[in-house]
């Protein structure tokens, strides 16, 4: 079994273990939750000081000019756009993943009415989050044109699932359960080969795995920024479509901000080119302007590296866990295969929450989803390989006692 000892030489050698610096971690905690919530820069203190105290408190309105706030979304999309294989003028960072996937599609079904339009159905994982499948639910309804979803129950499925009348595959590319994470580039060409149109959410992959959205075909992609990204809770979501669709169809939620002239405050709508026509109301700066420090830290190092560490740290939890816990039944549901695996690992346990909020007393923070699972996120610039050794062992402590076993850790918070 990996001893400390070596988990803290492993850590001295670690070229990312200077970029924890930039994170304000509370003494005490390890935090393995950074794929649902991602630690706070240290800079992002001192920027919402600036837009509160200086941009809004002096500068005002003004500051929609001085600041650079009209163009907010584009530029800070602009810096994300390398973490997932776009370009320059691709990406805009607004509003909501649930309303990001709306807009993207509403466009695909759009563009599929023009090229194919007795394609009526969506193609989707019965356990992709379920935002995305309720998005899909909704705007089916509020179309009225046949469509409709269909499940399937993991990837081996999707094959004999895409069929002449998919319209679109909608797909997570990482699991947000089980960590598997797919192929993009052969399900994208699976799916095209089949006429189809794919959506991918990156909201576990941005930040976490190497992406290339250009390599792997793909139509159109959306995610979060208070992930792994580290952009705060609830930060604005991002938005990429390829330039060959991004023109092709208006999105329905033509705001003022997608419109290609928006102070000329005209009574009709025309769509602005390219992703800015994806943009819709007036922007939240302070919290659009945090994202911007977790972005800045990703420009200190690059996803190959990042990927390098993450895949270290999952494999030697699972080692660890399936060594010092093997008399409690936990159950991996995470791929042990690289090319298969996210950034998190997850356990099947029949008392998954208690185990999670024992955990938690403990200051190791991770957290639980239905149906028993406890979900573990692993983030390369701040998390160290002691950490994982010494949450493994807390873990087995609270195993071994049956600590979990207690009232107070059987209280279901609203929030798990």
């Amino acid at each position: 079994m990996t001893s400390r000892s070596h988990c803290q030489t492993l850590d001295a050698q670690d070229p990312l273990a200077p970029l924890r610096a930039c994170f304000a971690l509370p003494q005490g905690v390890i935090y393995l939750d950074g794929n649902s919530l991602g630690a706070r820069p240290v800079a992002s203190l001192a920027r919402a000081q600036q837009v509160i105290a200086q941009e809004w408190g002096e500068g005002l309105i003004r500051s929609w000019n001085s600041a650079g706030w009209a163009d907010l979304s584009l530029r800070l999309g602009n810096r994300l756009a390398p973490l997932i294989g776009a370009r320059d003028g691709e990406v805009a960072i607004t509003d909501t993943t649930s309303i990001n996937l709306f807009k993207v599609l509403s466009a695909a079904l759009s563009v599929q009415r023009q090229r194919a339009p007795t394609r009526r159905i969506i193609v989707s994982e019965a356990s992709n989050f379920p935002t995305d499948l309720y998005i899909a639910e909704g705007l089916a309804e509020l179309l009225q044109q046949g469509y409709s979803l269909r499940l399937v129950d993991g990837p081996d499925e999707l094959t004999q699932a895409i069929d002449a009348d998919v319209a679109v595959v909608m797909l997570t590319h990482v699991n947000y359960k089980t960590g598997y994470m797919y192929d993009m580039r052969g399900m994208t060409a699976l799916s095209h080969e089949c006429g189809a149109l794919t959506i991918w959410d990156l909201a576990h992959s941005a930040g976490a795995v190497p992406l290339d959205l250009h390599q792997a075909g793909a139509d159109y992609a959306i995610g979060c920024t208070y992930k792994y990204l580290n952009g705060g809770p609830g930060s604005q979501a991002f938005v990429w479509v390829n330039p060959a669709l991004v023109d092709l169809v208006r999105q329905p939620l033509s705001g003022w901000f997608g419109h290609t002239r928006q102070f000329a405050m005209e009574s009709s709508y025309a769509p602005s080119a390219g992703i800015a026509r994806y943009l819709c109301g007036t922007q939240p700066i302070t919290s659009l302007a945090m994202v911007e420090c977790g972005l800045e830290i990703f420009e200190q190092t690059d996803m190959a590296s990042l990927r390098r560490k993450s895949l270290a740290l999952t494999d030697l939890f699972i080692a660890l866990v399936q060594t010092r816990c093997a008399a409690h039944g936990l159950q991996l549901i995470t791929p042990r295969e690289h090319a298969k695996r996210g950034s998190h690992v997850s356990f099947e346990h029949p008392e998954g929450y208690a185990v999670i909020q024992a955990l938690i007393a403990r200051g190791v923070i991770g957290d639980y989803r239905e149906p028993r699972i406890m979900r573990f996120g692993f983030t390369p610039l701040y998390t160290s390989f002691t950490e994982v050794w010494d949450a493994v062992e807390i873990l087995g402590e609270i195993l071994d006692n049956n600590t979990w076993d207690q009232p107070q850790f059987k209280v279901r918070h609203s929030v798990t």
